[in-house]
């Protein structure tokens, strides 16, 4: 594919500065494009020396003063968000593969079950009881779907992805290969000595324009829903407890953990490796470092990090202090030592 740059300025909305019949192969990163290609830059470290990509053409943002007699061999195109702008271009580079509808003959599809149009449902797909699954819906390879399964418009499950009975699946979600989602969360009680299993009764229900990674586990409510919000994203290898409700448009990172009942507000990001505990409430636009362990509540508009969880600033000055403590620690034996010699004099 061959793209003249007058044509990716009026797609991306761009001021060109530089030949604007120059032909664009392909799209790559800064680090990696050839002579050919276009990439972006938004950060200062790349936007301080151009002349480190080898790319015909980079975005940068429209706020960058570019010099054009000191990059003579580099186009470059200014946008109010060129990150966003590349991305656009590759979806133009590499445009999504178009399957035609179709059922396979191998799927295993149960009694009741309901099918919207234009569903493409590929090999060994299983499919329970009184199902029912909107329009546009492609079911990719080794998925297995419950009794009483809702699935939305749109919405694409890729390969060996798990929906236990009764889960909700909203409109234009995605679902990342290995994700389990509807299984019983981790319930016992304890009667002599020994740990009796607790039936979980409860379901999953995520919204809309969700997109959830690989290998999450998302547990069924005990009785209630475990209740993912409108355009909420996760990462991989994320772990969801049961009957955690999490807001529109929360971020979480990988290998995060979230116990049961806990409470996340809008607009949250937990960042990666943190652990939360049950039974907590998260306030919207709260921000949670990475590998923290919060263990109460933490009010709206909070940035906390830290194990145990602390404001940030008060966490990177502990960062600080926690090298310095074994000298500190022979400081302190030192003068209490000065100390008993004066005491016996």
């Amino acid at each position: 594919m061959e793209i003249l740059v007058k044509e990716i300025a009026q797609i991306i909305h761009a001021e060109i500065l530089g030949n604007p019949c120059f032909k664009v192969k392909g799209v790559s990163s800064f680090e990696d494009a050839g002579s050919h290609d276009i990439t972006f830059a938004c950060e200062s470290k790349y936007l301080s020396d151009l002349q480190q990509t080898k790319a015909g053409v980079v975005i940068v943002p429209d706020t960058f003063k570019f010099n054009q007699d000191h990059y003579q061999n580099i186009i470059v195109l200014k946008t109010d968000n060129p990150k966003t702008s590349f991305f656009k271009l590759v979806s133009l580079f590499h445009p999504e593969k178009i399957k035609p509808p179709c059922i396979h003959s191998n799927a295993d599809i149960g009694y009741n079950v309901k099918f919207g149009k234009n569903l493409i449902i590929e090999s060994n797909v299983f499919i329970g009881d009184n199902v029912k699954i909107g329009n546009n819906v492609h079911i990719m390879p080794g998925v297995y779907i419950g009794e009483d399964v809702f699935i939305g418009d749109n919405t694409l499950i890729k390969p060996n992805v798990t929906l236990m009975e009764k889960t909700r699946i909203g409109m234009n979600v995605i679902i990342h290969p290995g994700t389990i989602i509807g299984s019983d969360g981790f319930g016992f009680t304890q009667d002599d000595n020994t740990h009796e299993k607790i039936i979980h009764t409860g379901y999953v229900d995520i919204g809309n324009y969700v997109e959830i990674g690989a290998c999450n586990t998302i547990d069924r409510g005990t009785l209630g829903m475990t209740i993912i919000g409108n355009g909420v994203k996760t990462d991989n290898l994320v772990h969801i407890a049961h009957n955690v409700k999490i807001g529109d448009n929360a971020l979480i990172v990988a290998q995060v953990g979230i116990a049961g009942s806990t409470r996340l507000g809008k607009n949250v990001i937990i960042a990666g490796k943190a652990g939360i505990t049950g039974h907590v409430t998260i306030g919207d636009n709260t921000i949670v470092g990475p590998s923290a362990g919060v263990y109460a509540d933490v009010p709206e508009n909070q940035i906390v990090s830290g194990v145990p969880h602390m404001q940030h600033d008060r966490w990177r000055k502990v960062v600080r202090i926690i090298s310095r403590l074994p000298e500190m620690r022979k400081t302190l034996f030192s003068f209490e030592k000065r100390l008993k010699n004066l005491e016996n004099k």
